[in-house]
């Protein structure tokens, strides 16, 4: 089980570990009301922030399995976030599965690197991680984030209001 993630590299990014030289960077991220309409939908605090990235890293040596930092190849610079994860979320459909989570800087929509991305972990996860499928939640209106989901084999199977408003459930099976 891997306690801090593997590095990764696509055509445009490079898939690492979180730093404190990236907090800056993830803080300015989730603080853009672009970024967070469809994930929790409020910009988040500094501190929540903070909180969040240094959890998300915490993934890794507890699970097996995490996030990664999403970084331009081109000067290594945070632009996003995603992998794998379990939150403990309190939905039935997500229980004992990893999570697929992603979310790129507003100013780096649009150009096909949260597939890129996501099929990079995704690919990890097919040849590390010993289970069936993977789920995801998207809240309903995230036409982007749809189209990245059926890009990576994710196919909606229902609906949940366990965390006090819908977010539609996705599953993709091993090996998408």
């Amino acid at each position: 089980m891997p306690a801090s993630p593997p590095v990764i590299e696509t055509a445009r990014l490079r898939l690492r570990e979180p730093r404190l030289a990236d907090k800056d960077d993830h803080i300015a991220m989730w603080a853009d009301a672009r970024v967070t309409r469809f994930i929790g939908g409020e910009p988040r605090a500094p501190d929540v922030s903070w909180g969040k990235f240094l959890g998300a890293a915490g993934l890794w040596p507890v699970m097996g399995f995490g996030y990664w930092v999403f970084a331009d190849k081109a000067d290594d610079a945070l632009i996003g976030m995603g992998g794998l994860s379990y939150f403990c979320r309190g939905i039935a459909e997500l229980e004992g599965l990893p999570e697929a989570g992603w979310a790129f800087d507003a100013d780096h929509w649009g150009g096909g690197l949260a597939t890129e991305a996501m099929t990079a972990a995704l690919g990890w996860a097919d040849a590390h991680l010993d289970a069936k499928e993977v789920r995801c939640i998207i809240d309903p209106g995230n036409a982007a984030s749809e189209r990245v989901a059926a890009k990576l084999g994710f196919a909606r199977i229902g609906d949940s209001d366990a965390l006090g408003h819908v977010v539609a459930i996705y599953s993709r099976p091993r090996g998408g």
